[in-house]
């Protein structure tokens, strides 16, 4: 794998590890809050990597990217990070990706920067919303009985909240080295960054209306995050979405059934 820097939105520095077939279609995955490119490592290390080209970032404030302290609530400056992926690396109509918060980013990218230079769109157990009745309605009570510890300044009450949010995304229970690996990569963003995401007011619903793009919705049916009824919304809001049901998978569904999800992954790419 080879990774790099490329200056996003406002200089900052955004982490970025390519693997795979320089001349395969690329895929640019982005994953979730608090988490980083690592997250992606049943794809990354996969036989998706002989068809196609892997690209993998660190969002803004994770990760080995630049952490500056207010630097999340403007869309553009999440727009230009990934702009500054495509171009730097010359992407040619990549795949984007999104686990979770991952589809904010992509959509803020399409909203400022079209769809013209995308080949399609992956929602991973995503949301399209944030700061509204509608936006906590699709979060499970798992999730949102946690919130407050994951958005804590307070050492033990991050990390107990940073802790069960690795047991609701992660089934089957991921082994001690490699959960020890997860809660590490969470606990090295620091609680402003979570703040800042969290504290955006987004609706999307004019944007996926006007999603002429390919659309690929993943939602596993054992998702104690978000809730999977959230899939039948937006697929309502893209009639032209394909939706992929995994109905004993979680939040994290390129994890609990990589095989399925890297299969469907690699179908949706060949249809485009």
């Amino acid at each position: 794998m080879e990774d790099r820097k490329v200056s996003g939105g406002g200089g900052v520095q955004i982490h970025v590890v390519e693997t795979g077939n320089p001349r395969g279609r690329p895929i640019l995955f982005l994953h979730g809050v608090s988490q980083c490119w690592l997250t992606w490592d049943r794809q990354m290390n996969s036989g998706l990597a002989e068809k196609y080209r892997l690209v993998a970032m660190d969002l803004r404030g994770h990760g080995l990217s630049d952490k500056p302290r207010d630097a999340y609530q403007d869309s553009q400056l999440w727009a230009d990070d990934v702009h500054a992926v495509i171009e730097e690396l010359k992407l040619d109509h990549p795949v984007l990706s999104g686990w979770s918060y991952g589809p904010l980013v992509f959509f803020d990218y399409v909203r400022h920067y079209g769809e013209e230079r995308i080949g399609g769109l992956h929602m991973v157990g995503g949301v399209t919303k944030l700061g509204s009745d509608d936006a906590l309605a699709v979060l499970t009570p798992e999730f949102l009985g946690i919130f407050s510890d994951f958005l804590s300044t307070e050492t033990e009450a991050t990390v107990r909240g940073l802790e069960t949010l690795v047991r609701l995304c992660y089934s089957p229970e991921p082994s001690a080295r490699e959960k020890f690996r997860m809660l590490g990569y969470n606990v090295s963003v620091p609680p402003y960054v979570r703040q800042g995401m969290f504290s955006r007011s987004l609706n999307n619903d004019d944007l996926l209306a006007r999603i002429r793009k390919p659309v690929l919705i993943t939602q596993g049916g054992a998702d104690a995050v978000v809730k999977p009824a959230a899939a039948d919304v937006h697929k309502a809001t893209m009639p032209h979405a394909e939706l992929h049901r995994m109905p004993n998978a979680d939040h994290a569904a390129f994890w609990s059934d990589a095989a399925g999800f890297n299969q469907r992954l690699q179908e949706f790419c060949e249809s485009l």
